[in-house]
């Protein structure tokens, strides 16, 4: 016959399970009440919305059409901030611009996964999984490839005439972004800390930093 404090202990060990189940269950966007939120500003004070079609309508990708390929990577977001009628949703798209040349540097979305579709060109993809194991790719135009959720990736334009344009979708509506250059080296951590961390020199870790102050 169990003992009673055998019996709580039991007890306790199912609830703390039960506890992480549920963590689980919600480690995503919080599923909403409602068919979607509107922001307080568009509501009025006896609860009527003054909203119409325009709000569930985001404009901001239309410079991409016809637009000139810029010098530098540039993203184009349409996350909740971009376009309030996402929140809540669980969905953001992106849209990624890379010259001839260029990367988007090792970074994380620490809120979502990602699936990125190659619109035009050829695109080299990869991610790190958490056994230190790299797993690379050539998208060709057409090809869709998935960055699992917060795992550090990349993506870089090998070819050095053709721009390549992207779409990434993204499985929140704030993923958010964590660059690892500027995270690392851009956010004011002591030069000796990041030398003994990268078994280099403050000299080193100086001239890192310089590189990634933006040009005037």
């Amino acid at each position: 016959m169990e003992s009673p404090r055998s019996s709580l202990l039991q007890f306790l060990l199912l609830v703390l399970a039960t506890c992480a189940i549920v963590e689980i269950a919600l480690a995503g966007d919080p599923d909403i009440l409602t068919d979607f939120i509107v922001p307080s500003n568009l509501t009025s004070g006896s609860g009527n919305t003054t909203i119409d079609g325009n709000f569930f309508t985001f404009t901001g990708f239309r410079v991409l059409v016809g637009g000139q390929v810029p010098p530098t990577f540039k993203v184009f977001k349409a996350g909740m901030l971009e376009f309030p009628a996402l929140n809540g949703q669980s969905v953001s798209y992106a849209a990624l611009q890379f010259p001839p040349g260029t990367t988007n540097p090792p970074h994380t979305h620490p809120r979502a996964s990602e699936l990125i579709f190659v619109l035009d060109g050829t695109l080299e993809v990869g991610f790190i999984d958490t056994t230190n194991k790299l797993y690379t790719q050539t998208l060709q135009t057409g090809d869709l490839f998935v960055f699992p959720k917060g795992l550090v990736h990349f993506q870089f334009n090998a070819d050095a005439k053709k721009p390549v344009l992207a779409i990434s979708a993204f499985g929140s509506c704030n993923a958010g972004t964590v660059s690892i250059p500027s995270t690392v080296f851009a956010t004011g951590i002591d030069d000796n800390i990041l030398a003994l961390s990268f078994k280099t020199d403050v000299a080193t870790i100086q001239k890192i930093k310089a590189g990634l102050v933006p040009k005037p």
